[in-house]
């Protein structure tokens, strides 16, 4: 169950030829233009354009040998800003030298939007090659030479829906399996969609953002920086043509990000917004209560005029409640501990720490601040004599000047993790496995997870036992992040924690690497507790490289989880489990650990598996129609889910109570027979199955 990036298996497919084409258009007038100078760029510049002319001057049945190098060198030029604008400035000269001769991509207007993303995240060759075409076609759409089959408009309009359909590579950020196994090919691609961006209109490209602003909301992520960039990026897109419905829907997140209210953005500045209100009358304050509320509720996202309006009325229970958009459970909560959250907002609510506004709300719908345990040790943070590296890793992100205590910003992460444990993300490191486990504890033990980050934060050491013997953090060396850990991706709790948690997991996983089945049937229950029943199945034989009794394995997941199977398929708590990852061809990134929340019909008589998944952008396709949704079927806050039969494909180890065995042996055989299908062709390509 640990992250793609330790163990990585497999790489992306390769399109094949047949796939790539659509039918054919009359041939496109002649067009003619020219291209702008582009300054050298040294003796790979020089060794490209030499690669260029050899091609060009080679016979076709010698073109293969000179593409070789040529695409060998224009991969170079795919890894720097200057570069790349040097291979596009020649781009003019690609079809006639012969770069696509004999491949799927010669026909340009045989090609299919649809398909390029593929293509860039194929292996070897091919996501070069991808490019390059993708270059070609700002030639043609420039009008630098005239292509017979394709027009400048034509050409527009392909890159137009290539943007459209890849918003993750044009906005996308690395934080996902496929950024973490692959980092320079992602990088690459998303340098090629900075050039594009530069060139080609962007109309109809702001309702694709906005649909992406929207689901990425819609899962309630902690760190939120993407979105903020989404919004702020979303603004640029010219907006002719565009309905006036998808610029209202991006208004909600623009004003909520920015200025969420007409005095706001009169005020302009926090120090001035903060005078208006101290000299307003009652009824302004009480719209501006309402409508940052309102707009808190329908995005999750929050700015520092929000933090200031808080801080402002933070004794006023009613206000409070109506600023942060609380029901009646999340009021009771309030009115309850009305003192206790005045004083986390004086203390941890500021216009630095304003992302932690949809944590304070949602740790009251939760209840939490009624129980002790929790009201106790947020009391305990604000007085603990914080590490030196600890107050760093708290105050360095923050904006110079925000007056944050170290203490101060520590709780302000507690809060968003206990308010948002569905939140909780792995960023760019292969840390799914601690990442869970601060999710799973917020659900279900917030008091074990604050005592830890106690230790953590204060002894500098986290102590978990492992069969009878302690293991303490402190003591450890190693870790599954060892040399690559990057704390910028990180919330403050998983800042502090993940680097303890990490240590530990890898040294469990050591100890109990030799006992002839997966180490995670013991290391799991030890290290995330009494939560996670004794049961224990995986595909694996000892060595991990063959797949055995893979039918047996289903029915058994048939017969613990599925309520048509199952006399007790509802979860009591979250189910660790390990699932494969695949791109969008079907093929293995890793192995990644999340957690399955609940199974349930999402009541359009569908049954379906929703997890959690660590790192934060569940949509990830996994090939073969396989794609998790993050909401309309359904969904919690943070929540991915796909039909059971589609998940029960790409589980490889889970958790179960021996005792609460149901009617496997009831499956109907073909639907074991679509699962083991689906599973040959999309991971199990990569091991043997006996």
């Amino acid at each position: 169950m640990s992250d793609p990036t330790t163990h990585p298996a497999g790489s992306p497919g390769t399109p094949p030829a047949d796939t790539r084409t659509k039918a054919a258009k009359p041939p496109a007038p002649p067009e003619s233009g020219a291209a702008q100078p582009h300054p050298a760029t040294g003796a790979w510049a020089s060794s490209f354009v030499r690669a260029l002319d050899d091609l060009e001057g080679a016979r076709d049945f010698a073109k293969a040998r000179y593409q070789t190098e040529l695409f060998r060198l224009a991969a170079e030029g795919l890894d720097d800003d200057e570069s790349i604008g040097f291979v596009r400035h020649h781009a003019r000269r690609f079809d006639a030298a012969g770069v696509f001769r004999g491949g799927p991509w010669e026909r340009v207007d045989r090609l299919v939007p649809e398909l390029v993303a593929a293509g860039l995240r194929g292996e070897g060759v091919y996501p070069t090659v991808e490019a390059l075409s993708e270059i070609r076609l700002l030639s043609i759409a420039a009008g630098e030479y005239a292509n017979e089959h394709l027009s400048e408009d034509d050409a527009r309009r392909f890159l137009s829906d290539v943007m459209k359909l890849n918003l993750d590579l044009l906005y996308g950020e690395g934080e996902t399996e496929e950024a973490r196994v692959r980092p320079r090919v992602m990088a690459r691609a998303r340098r090629l969609f900075r050039l594009i961006e530069e060139e080609i209109p962007t109309d109809g490209l702001l309702d694709r953002v906005v649909e992406e602003i929207e689901q990425r909301a819609a899962q309630r992520p902690i760190r939120v920086d993407v979105l903020h960039r989404l919004v702020q990026q979303a603004t640029s897109i010219p907006v002719d043509g565009e309905s006036d419905a998808t610029r209202a829907r991006l208004d909600r997140f623009v004003r909520a990000s920015r200025f969420p209210s007409a005095s706001a953005e009169v005020a302009g500045s926090l120090t001035a917004y903060r005078a208006h209100l101290v000299e307003s009358g009652d009824a302004t304050v009480d719209s501006e209560v309402s409508l940052l509320g309102e707009l808190l509720a329908s995005t999750g996202l929050s700015s520092g005029f929000h933090a200031v309006l808080l801080r402002r009325v933070r004794r006023d229970v009613d206000r409070v409640a109506t600023a942060l958009g609380l029901s009646d459970v999340g009021r009771a909560d309030l009115e309850q501990n009305a003192e206790l959250v005045a004083n986390l907002i004086g203390a941890a609510i500021t216009p630095a720490t304003c992302d932690a506004i949809h944590g304070l709300s949602q740790m009251l719908e939760r209840s939490l601040l009624s129980r002790p345990e929790v009201a106790t040790s947020l009391a305990k943070l604000g007085t603990i004599d914080l590490r030196s590296e600890v107050r760093s890793a708290l105050l360095d992100p923050l904006p110079s000047g925000s007056g944050m205590t170290a203490n101060g910003a520590l709780i302000a992460g507690v809060v968003s993790v206990l308010g948002q444990p569905l939140g909780v993300g792995q960023g760019s490191n292969p840390t799914c496995v601690a990442a869970r486990a601060i999710s799973m504890w917020s659900l279900q033990a917030p008091g074990y997870l604050l005592e830890h980050l106690v230790g953590a934060a204060r002894d500098g050491t986290v102590e978990i036992p492992f069969e009878g013997r302690p293991l303490r953090s402190d003591e450890l060396g190693g870790g599954v992040a060892e040399g690559v850990f990057d704390t910028t991706s990180l919330d403050p709790v998983s800042r502090i924690l993940v680097p303890h948690l990490d240590r530990i997991y890898d040294e469990m996983m050591r100890q109990a690497s030799l006992r002839g089945e997966d180490p995670h049937k013991w290391v799991n229950p030890a290290l995330y507790g009494r939560w996670v029943p004794n049961g224990f199945a995986s595909i694996f034989d000892v060595g991990g490289a063959s797949v055995l009794g893979y039918a047996e394995f289903v029915r058994l997941f048939f017969a613990t989880h599925h309520p048509g199977y199952a006399d007790h398929a509802d979860l009591i708590y979250p189910n660790p489990v390990g699932i494969f990852v695949t791109d969008v061809h079907g093929q293995l990134l890793g192995y990644h650990a999340i957690s399955i929340q609940r199974v349930t019909s999402d009541g359009g008589g569908d049954l379906r598996v929703y997890f959690f998944n660590p790192n934060n952008e569940g949509r990830q396709r996994w090939g073969r129609d396989v794609e998790p949704t993050v909401r309309g079927h359904g969904e919690v806050p943070g929540e991915s889910s796909l039909p059971f039969e589609h998940f029960a494909a790409h589980l490889y180890a889970f958790h179960y109570n021996p005792y609460e065995v149901g009617d496997g042996f009831a499956v109907p055989q073909e639907t074991i027979d679509e699962i083991e299908t689906h599973a040959r062709e999309t991971w199990g390509r990569d091991f043997e199955w006996r």
